[in-house]
């Protein structure tokens, strides 16, 4: 896995405000990061019970590039599989080391952080052919390399 030097977070509201913003279609482009998308969605997984991130987060942020004038397509824009893998990277990590109780900024900067906050961390379980094919694309697939981390029963 490639290392990189995330930009972290000083404080909770500037995550709510980017998750605000994704929903709102108000974020500036500029400010749609690798870091913003993990901390919107660790937002969203965490405290807003109101949406169901495997059903919501496609529809939000497809309307959040479109709005933008982005395109959606078999080439660019929304990524089903990689959204998804990062949801249940998110979810582990929430119920790890009690992640999930402290501020949102420390949580969601450990995660950045964190193995699993690397922008290239779904190659660890996806060849790079299927990951970036039209159907990982548009559709969730399963790993091919290695199993995601199971999620603890509840």
């Amino acid at each position: 896995m490639a290392d990189f030097a995330p930009r972290l977070f000083i404080d909770s509201a500037a995550i709510v405000a980017i998750g605000e913003g994704l929903i709102a279609r108000t974020l500036p482009k500029a400010d749609w990061t690798h870091e913003a998308h993990l901390a919107a969605t660790c937002w969203i997984v965490r405290d807003r019970p109101d949406i169901v991130p495997d059903r919501d987060m496609g529809p939000i942020i497809r309307a959040y590039n479109a709005s933008l004038g982005g395109v959606n397509d078999d080439h660019q824009g929304y990524h089903e599989t990689i959204t998804r893998a990062f949801i249940h990277a998110i979810r582990l990590h929430l119920i790890e080391e009690g992640q999930g109780a402290l501020p949102l900024h420390r949580c969601v900067n450990a995660l950045l952080l964190s193995p699993r906050g690397q922008r290239d961390w779904p190659l660890g379980h996806y060849s790079r052919d299927l990951l970036f094919s039209v159907e990982a694309r548009r559709n969730f697939v399963a790993p091919d390399l290695a199993p995601l981390d199971p999620l603890p029963n509840n």
